[in-house]
């Protein structure tokens, strides 16, 4: 599936929900169609309407908000949902792993999906503990 097809079946994200800060347009063009289709799912599946508060990253970007240099953000297979309580990170979570997302980090206000395949799978981790 192409990039502009992926967009195209997408009910509850619009590209610009992905865009680096620096880099205006570019979640667009870098995100992986595949993972944005995973995302729709799990958004239905959840109930839960899905922020989005970091989708690509430019190195650039990655770099500043100390981001690792391997990230799957630069590489357009990552999103960082917004989260306000436990249930919202457990049902996200929970739609997560059914549609196969196998690298999760947990945050007190958000929750880290990806599904890069050059990295280490079914890992699980918590931001600031």
């Amino acid at each position: 599936m192409t990039l502009t097809e992926a967009w195209k079946q997408l009910k509850h994200f619009t590209s610009g929900e992905f865009d680096s800060p620096d880099a205006p347009g570019s979640g667009a063009t870098h995100m992986d169609p595949e993972f944005l289709l995973k995302l729709e799912r799990m958004r239905e599946r959840s109930g839960v309407a899905f922020r989005i508060n970091s989708g690509y990253r430019t190195p650039k970007h990655n770099a500043k908000v100390g981001g690792v240099g391997d990230s799957a953000h630069v590489k357009g297979h990552a999103a960082d949902i917004r989260a306000k309580t436990s249930q919202q990170r457990w049902k996200i979570v929970e739609a997560a792993i059914e549609q196969g997302i196998r690298r999760i980090g947990i945050a007190k206000t958000y929750v880290h999906v990806d599904d890069d395949p050059t990295l280490a799978v079914e890992v699980l981790w918590l931001y600031g503990a």
